[in-house]
């Protein structure tokens, strides 16, 4: 078995994409001022210092959404296979869909999908007592 061919596809893609790097270098205008380096925000003026610590919560929300997302798309060959897979695959995926379940209700439970979460709660949850880490 010849591995020529990706190596001619591996030294085509770098070539590709050094001639684009290098064509973009070469074509584009560099005009670099203050206004241009400055930061943008959607239209709106900078306002304090861009290190300004963030609630955890973005974050865990976002997790939560990503993981639950990823376990979704199992659902999509699940689907196409239906017919062939039979009884077994229904059942398989009940218990898969009933784990989810089980997960989307501890972290509702938890409050972790609140964007601000209740004056209860506990200060050993994410985010600590004030919300902030």
């Amino acid at each position: 078995m010849s591995f020529a061919p990706v190596l001619v596809f591996f030294l085509g893609g770098i070539g590709l994409v050094a001639a684009a790097l290098i064509a973009a270098w070469v074509i584009a205008p560099s005009n670099p001022g203050k206004l241009k380096n400055s930061t943008y925000e959607c239209g709106e003026e900078p306002v304090g210092s861009p290190w300004v610590r963030f609630n955890t919560r973005f974050y865990v929300v976002a997790l939560i959404f990503l993981v639950f997302d990823v376990e979704v798309l199992f659902l999509y060959p699940w689907a196409i296979n239906l017919r062939q897979l039979g009884m077994y695959a229904w059942v398989d995926m009940a218990v898969f869909i009933l784990i989810l379940a089980v997960g989307l209700a501890y972290v509702w439970g938890k409050g972790d999908l609140e964007w601000i979460r209740p004056k209860h709660a506990s200060a050993g949850s994410v985010g600590g007592k004030d919300g902030i880490n």
